[in-house]
């Protein structure tokens, strides 16, 4: 669900197509268990980036000068859960988060 928010967000804020077409990804033959398991980790990964807003709130709002904690954890989540977010700069991913 955030996911979907977050390409959403990157395409509105001029993202190439690329990169915006593929953040959703998808777990075409998993089990149920392994569905299960997948599900609890995009939850907690959603999580980490829904609780980096107040922190990439202040990172745009100082254009990129305050780094908050968790933003660098939703920041370093997005790009290993998703090749294309690691081409966005980290403003644009504080951007994406803010729209979410």
């Amino acid at each position: 669900m955030i996911r979907t928010a977050l390409i959403c967000a990157l395409s509105v804020s001029c993202l190439a197509p690329a990169m915006a077409s593929s953040f959703a990804g998808s777990s075409a033959g998993a089990s149920s268990a392994g569905s299960s398991a997948s599900s609890a980790s995009t939850s907690d990964d959603d999580k980490v980036v829904l609780q980096a807003r107040d922190d990439a709130a202040s990172f745009v709002a100082s254009d990129g000068r305050i780094r908050g904690a968790r933003l660098e954890a939703a920041l370093r989540q997005l790009r290993e859960d998703d090749a294309d977010a690691r081409t966005a700069s980290d403003m644009q991913l504080a951007q994406a988060i803010l729209a979410l």
